[in-house]
């Protein structure tokens, strides 16, 4: 077998870092449980688990903004309500995005786009312009304190809030947020 130099080497771990990465999705765990925690249940659509060992806590105290600088405080605000953590790279996020347009545009729940990308802001307004998500704000979390307020460790997260704005429940992974369950799910 011929001496790989250095720089092949660096070459091969890169490159296999980014087949592990791509294979993996938008999952930022590195040791998934082999069993689902109390309280958490099948959705019955594709996509993530429904976690409902959050419910009852209160939205929390974190501000996102949007490319023109206003703020927006989530303690503040009143349900119904469904939090999206999301990012431009994540393929997950990006193949439900239309499903949440149409959600939005349904008006029975307030439908928050939180972006975790870093970087330029206007990026992700361009993004869902580019996309014809018209029903979609581009708010975002340059600090990157919703995932760690929600305790995310991949991408998407959605998390319900209900009428009194405590959560009912979460689902990680990618959905289908127009399905037969949801009107159901959205009324709790």
């Amino acid at each position: 077998m011929p001496e790989l130099s250095p720089v092949s080497l660096k070459f091969a771990s890169l490159a296999l870092g980014s087949l592990l990465l791509l294979a993996g999705g938008c999952d930022r765990q590195s040791d998934r449980q082999a069993q689902p925690p109390a309280g958490v249940e099948a959705s019955g659509e594709a996509g993530g688990k429904v976690d409902r060992s959050h419910a009852g806590a209160a939205l929390p105290d974190l501000v996102v903004r949007d490319p023109a600088g206003r703020e927006l405080r989530l303690a503040g605000l009143k349900g119904p309500l469904l939090v999206n953590l999301w990012a431009t790279w994540c393929a997950p996020c990006v193949t439900e995005l239309p499903t949440l347009n149409a959600l939005a545009g349904q008006g029975k729940v307030r439908v928050l786009t939180v972006s975790e990308d870093l970087g330029e802001p206007a990026k992700v307004a361009e993004f869902l312009k580019a996309r014809r998500l018209d029903r979609l704000e581009p708010w975002l979390d340059p600090n990157n304190d919703a995932t760690v307020k929600y305790q995310a460790q991949s991408l998407p997260v959605t998390i319900f809030y209900g009428a009194d704005g405590r959560e009912k429940w979460r689902i990680t992974g990618g959905h289908d947020w127009t399905g037969k369950d949801m009107q159901a799910r959205l009324a709790e």
